[in-house]
């Protein structure tokens, strides 16, 4: 059996520790800096132990599932500690702050850069589940960087033990193209449940009048402010001109609804619905997320 050290026991490094253990292939060690997150985390049995500072040196390899502004700094210090022959992964969803990071250590060919793209609207050990990353897409940044046998063992883990389909990308792109199909998708929500809390003071009349429409949009703004805001701030220049022209979409309908010009809506609405092609394409291939 190898021994697998998670530094995060949330949904996303709890679940990581639930399938691994499931595999019957690893030992998992786990911390989390809330200890009451520890805690219940060792009881649901998401780790076989605490990992304690003086462990991560016999570890087979390293897990960080922690929030963005704590990656780099804690890449860096758990490098300083491996074996030699362990690798490291993370699995944030912004990458280059961490990868500049770790890009002069000496041990940076341990360290692969990783992007598990699954998750849900909770947070915390009671959200984990061991099936969270079957069917999902992994994406692995600048894997040039890595040695070759840090990522083969990484590969194998995503592929093998968690069910994933794992594809390589560029750091750089990997942020632009994750600010909007990912975060500008939770900004969106976030503001979404901000303008209905402002408009509508009479809690009654949401629960009377919203349908299933309105709680799958607005179903991400239940997420953490712990994750986000971090997430948010740490991949702010790839997410301001989403943001921008997101702005400048929403003057449009502004515009449209002012003018009442019904043939200008219709046609804007027919040309956005080519997305429905794309929408389907992910269900059939992933599931509904």
């Amino acid at each position: 059996m190898k021994n697998i050290g998670i530094f995060g026991l949330g949904l996303i490094g709890g679940s990581m520790g639930l399938a691994l253990r499931h595999t019957g292939r690893y030992r998992v060690f786990g911390t989390d800096r809330n200890p009451e997150h520890l805690r219940k985390a060792l009881d649901r049995g998401l780790a076989d132990a605490e990992l304690r500072p003086e462990d991560i040196a016999q570890m087979d390899g390293i897990i960080l599932a922690v929030p963005a502004d704590v990656l780099p700094g804690l890449a860096r210090r758990v490098l300083d500690q491996i074996n030699p022959q362990a690798w490291v992964f993370d699995t944030g969803s912004v990458k280059n702050p961490v990868i500049e990071a770790v890009q002069d250590h000496p041990r940076r060919g341990r360290f692969v850069a990783a992007h598990p793209i699954a998750g849900t609207e909770y947070s915390g050990p009671e959200a984990a589940f061991a099936g969270l990353f079957n069917g999902k897409i992994n994406i692995l940044c600048n894997p040039g960087d890595s040695d070759a046998d840090a990522l083969d063992a990484v590969t194998s883990l995503f592929e093998h033990d968690l069910g994933m389909d794992v594809y390589h990308l560029d750091a750089a792109l990997h942020d632009v193209h994750i600010a909007y199909v990912s975060h500008l998708s939770h900004v969106s929500a976030f503001t979404l449940g901000k303008t209905v809390l402002d408009v509508e003071h009479d809690q009654h009349n949401i629960f009377l009048m919203a349908g299933s429409g309105f709680a799958s949009t607005v179903r991400l703004a239940k997420s953490s402010p712990d994750t986000w805001t971090p997430v948010l701030l740490q991949n702010r220049r790839a997410l301001l001109p989403v943001l921008k022209t997101y702005g400048q979409n929403l003057k449009l309908f502004i515009d449209l609804l002012e003018k009442e010009d019904a043939a200008g809506l219709h046609r804007l609405l027919g040309d956005i619905n080519r997305i429905g092609q794309i929408i389907d394409r992910i269900t059939r291939k992933h599931g509904k997320q």
